[in-house]
């Protein structure tokens, strides 16, 4: 019998694997799910897990690689060993070692049986595709790889996450996926000079508590009244993670790509131990400032000259989704009143979404009829800095204000966004 040439790649895919069973599979595409693999290791306009994406550094331009189970090109030939070692250690079997852009400092927490799920998945689910991974723009001699070996025994906690016993089983399965898989930390927690995560896990209180990322603002996740998640409910969180939304915000910025391609896919089980998890973290009042309240703005005057630098603009721009009065409509529009990025000093992710608008909420392949438009071509400088600024001081809100400057800054910082998310089936 006959069989075609992808037949016989995917059986000897298997015979690796010893005929991986569904189960195992499924496990393994659910761990790449809770991992958002593929918004990484891909690109809108490519193939799942076949690389490309670019990801800026201080040093220059790093590249995502291809891990489609290609021999040529991806890691067609890793033993499960091989796989284990680059994704819980950051060593490909040739011995080079990757740049942290690959999260294996939370990646070294995930669980053995995990670990051979996601190599199953990778080696049986995925199509393999022949595309050479490029090169990184960082010059020599900042290039030497070397070095990261040093940098891995100082800043990456060893072995496998531990149940903590005077936790419940809710907890821990939160805990777990939040600081592994799910890798949170490394967009949402600080980083310091040399590049590592100021707290991997919970015993510190800056792990989760808020992070500069790339033109965008993560913030925190811990229970900060002003900057994190002190006024929402476990339900909220759980809401937010599984449907992109809720009565407080709309995912958007690398937010939306994590949605989009992770978190709606999760069990309820899972979200709701990550809304838990994540509800038992304290806040810092010291850090966060004296709690938000409402106050009603000064209502927009019908001349420019009697009217707040910005107040204009935003009755003309913004107020007929976001409202006159800041509070959004209900799940659909956000509320700018009392929102995250209203209230911390950064003003990244408003002047980013401002300049360039949010990628598209897809839920079960249906792209959301709503979307913060871009205004790169609309507004100029003064005008995005001043609306912002009126933004960040109505309605109760304390961010402080925006200089064109910061606008000038993002604008040749960014692209336009793409009105196309990335959304990609896995296989």
């Amino acid at each position: 019998m006959v069989r075609d040439q992808q037949t016989i790649l995917t059986l000897r895919r298997r015979n690796r694997l010893g005929a991986a069973s569904t189960d195992l599979m499924q496990r393994g595409e659910m761990v790449a799910r809770q991992a958002d693999c593929v918004a990484c290791h891909s690109t809108p306009s490519g193939k799942p897990f076949t690389g490309g994406l670019e990801m800026g550094t201080p040093l220059g331009s790093i590249f995502a690689t291809n891990i489609t189970p290609d021999r040529e090109t991806g890691i067609g030939n890793y033993s499960l060993a091989d796989f284990d070692r680059a994704v819980r250690q950051g060593v490909t079997p040739d011995g080079r070692r990757l740049y942290p852009a690959m999260p294996y400092p939370s990646y070294v927490k995930l669980n053995d049986d995990d670990v051979r799920a996601l190599y199953a998945f990778f080696m049986n689910g995925v199509q393999p595709a022949n595309e050479p991974n490029r090169q990184s723009g960082i010059k020599w001699p900042l290039n030497m790889r070397w070095p990261l070996a040093l940098w891995n025994a100082v800043f990456v906690d060893q072995g496998i996450y531990v149940s903590k016993q005077d936790k419940d089983e809710l907890w821990n399965r939160g805990a777990y996926l939040v600081q592994a898989a799910g890798h949170c930390g490394a967009c949402h927690t600080p980083r310091s000079l040399t590049m590592n995560e100021k707290a991997l896990d919970d015993a510190s209180p800056l792990f989760l508590s808020g992070a500069l990322l790339d033109g965008w603002y993560a913030p925190s996740l811990r229970q900060d009244h002003n900057t994190g998640l002190g006024r929402w409910s476990e339900d909220d969180i759980f809401q937010f993670l599984k449907n992109g939304r809720n009565k407080h915000a709309v995912v958007f910025g690398s937010m939306a790509d994590a949605y989009n391609n992770s978190t709606q896919f999760m069990t309820d089980e899972d979200l709701k131990a990550i809304s838990h998890y994540l509800k038992t973290l304290p806040g810092d009042a010291s850090r966060d400032g004296s709690p938000w309240a409402y106050a009603e703005a000064t209502p927009v005057l019908a001349t420019a000259a009697n009217s707040a630098p910005g107040a204009q603009t935003y009755a003309t721009r913004c107020s007929f989704c976001h409202g006159v009065d800041g509070r959004g409509k209900n799940e659909w529009i956000p509320p700018l009143a009392g929102s995250a990025a209203s209230l911390i000093e950064h003003v990244d992710s408003q002047v980013n979404a401002t300049l360039n608008g949010s990628a598209r909420v897809v839920t079960a392949g249906v792209p959301d009829a709503y979307r913060m438009p871009p205004f790169r071509q609309q507004l100029s400088d003064h005008e995005i800095a001043d609306v912002l600024t009126y933004v960040r001081s109505s309605w109760g809100n304390h961010g402080g204000p925006v200089k064109a400057e910061d606008v000038k800054a993002m604008r040749e910082h960014t692209d336009p966004a793409s009105s196309n998310p990335i959304v990609l089936q896995m296989r």
